[in-house]
């Protein structure tokens, strides 16, 4: 006898229906086709046990299984749960009249009992687009997958509660979740806030206008200045996500099981991979192609502390994916992109020894040493991050200061109202959004200057022999510094706090 049932592949943030054909027949043999990797092939295994754990077995006939489409690469466990029913079905141990009406999926143990799965976020809208009646997949991911809505989705534990639901009619669980209610229960505020931090009230500044306009920084300081400790607040003064937002940041977290019992991912990431990282870790990538950690980082922060001890090359892919804010991904037989739209945060120690430019420490890097170890950021690189500003170590007297600083609630209302102005701004604008994100049209659109203003920057430029993108960036972050003072035009004093904000070009850092 031949039943269908149906489970769901992810390639990148996308699911693909795949139709599971099971054909129990007379003869003996098991044969699984359709392209399963060895997980899959495994399955036979992990199927046997948890029926004859349950009262069921695999039946003494020959087996024929079809995962179609036949030419696409099927990989993981999470198909033993398909495969296990359509068997029971197909050898009519159990009867399943409206089993086509289901996505089921979920990886089995030898008692019957369901581990959680990858990618139950995007697998649940494909089936919702393409009219299933539910989802049927383990506990763990329930509430996961329920934020999508039009779609009954049934959380189960054991492969026996599948068994009686189809076979006898008994009821499972629906799992119900208001998504709006569960966006706002989790958009609690940051761990982290700038009211811990003492002094360092000019960097508080850059972190305030990087959060503004979305721009990419580097902070530049000796150890123990407070780098990795600003960066960790930034995420507190960005402006809330909005559902759209959470929506997309859950479903890349989901494809790489990060989310489970969370449901919807309301905080924007922050990420701080070490700096031993690959660039197939970073980037993403793989045999089959996972998301790396600046598509974990969407909607989000990067921070990757120490910049200049990280691998030159896995720096290098990090140029792309700055300009285009997303990943393409190729192999042979297909193509997978993932969205990475993040802001960058590096640090780095100004020389070897990390006390070059501190007064009070001797400089023990020779100037060789310095130009070796900065030489490691390459100047395309560094073009793409808007604000290098340096970290001074905050003297004992603003440390001992019983006032406390302005907190990251404060800075937040300042940022979110400059980004409201700019997403007025560039409201035509489907890829635009914010201030970093413009191209060179909207630059000469709206960040027009006065004769004095364009005789600063060209000074800037000529003095310190800045890039075209360089000088770009300048009228960005110029833009950003307007909208923050909420005026339209962008004026000298706007450059000129802009033009501070390129540590990493004046001379004594870069040669």
């Amino acid at each position: 006898m031949l039943k269908k049932v149906f489970g769901s592949a992810v390639f990148g943030v996308e699911a693909t229906t795949i139709t599971v054909e099971v054909n129990v027949d007379s003869g003996i043999g098991y044969h699984l086709v359709g392209l399963p990797d060895n997980a899959i092939k495994e399955s036979n295994y992990r199927i046997a046990a948890a029926l004859q754990n349950n009262g069921y077995k695999i039946p003494g006939k020959k087996i024929t299984i079809n995962m179609a489409p036949a030419d696409l690469r099927k990989e993981g466990s999470a198909y033993d749960l398909t495969l296990a029913v359509g068997i029971l079905a197909a050898s009519k141990q159990i009867h399943a009249e409206n089993i086509e009406r289901f996505i089921i999926m979920g990886e089995l143990s030898l008692d019957g009992s369901l581990q959680p799965i990858k990618g139950a976020l995007p697998i649940a809208v494909k089936a919702r687009e393409e009219g299933f009646k539910g989802f049927i997949l383990p506990s763990q991911n329930a509430k996961e997958a329920a934020i999508v809505d039009n779609l009954e989705v049934y959380g189960v534990d054991n492969i026996k509660q599948v068994i009686n639901y189809f076979d006898k009619g008994e009821s499972l669980e629906q799992t119900i979740i208001n998504t709006r209610d569960e966006f706002n229960k989790n958009l609690e505020f940051p761990e982290f806030d700038f009211s811990d931090v003492k002094g360092q009230e000019g960097i508080k500044r850059c972190m305030e206008i990087a959060a503004a306009g979305g721009h990419n920084i580097i902070l530049i300081g000796p150890p123990g200045a407070g780098k990795t400790m600003l960066a960790k607040r930034l995420p507190s003064i960005l402006p809330p996500m909005t559902l759209h937002e959470a929506l997309e940041t859950t479903k890349i977290h989901s494809v790489v099981g990060k989310v489970k019992d969370m449901g919807l991912i309301a905080q924007r990431p922050f990420r701080s991979p070490h700096h031993t990282i690959s660039d197939v870790a970073l980037v993403g990538g793989g045999t089959f192609p996972q998301p790396g950690e600046i598509s974990l980082s969407h909607n989000g922060v990067l921070f990757l502390d120490e910049l200049p001890e990280f691998k030159r090359g896995v720096l290098e892919v990090l140029r792309q994916p700055l300009e285009d804010r997303e990943v393409t991904i190729s192999r042979a037989k297909f193509t997978v992109t993932y969205p990475s739209s993040f802001m960058l945060v590096a640090s780095m120690n100004p020389s070897p020894s990390g006390y070059f430019n501190d007064p009070n420490a001797p400089v023990t890097s020779s100037p060789a040493e310095m130009q070796r170890y900065l030489s490691k950021i390459s100047g395309p690189l560094l073009d793409r991050i808007d604000i290098h500003i340096e970290v001074t170590p905050v003297p004992f007297e603003k440390l001992s200061e019983e006032r406390k600083s302005e907190s990251s609630v404060d800075i937040r209302k300042r940022v979110t109202k400059a980004r409201e102005i700019q997403t007025k701004r560039f409201k035509e604008s489907e890829m635009v959004h914010y201030n970093a994100q413009m191209n060179t049209k909207q630059i000469r659109k709206y960040c027009m200057l006065d004769e004095a203003s364009k005789q600063l920057l060209k000074t800037a430029m000529e003095r310190l022999n800045l890039s075209a993108r360089a000088y770009d960036r300048i009228l960005k972050v110029a833009r950003t510094i307007a909208d923050l003072e909420e005026v339209e035009c962008v004026n000298g004093s706007h450059i000129s706090e802009a033009i501070q904000y390129r540590s990493l070009d004046r001379e004594g850092w870069l040669g």
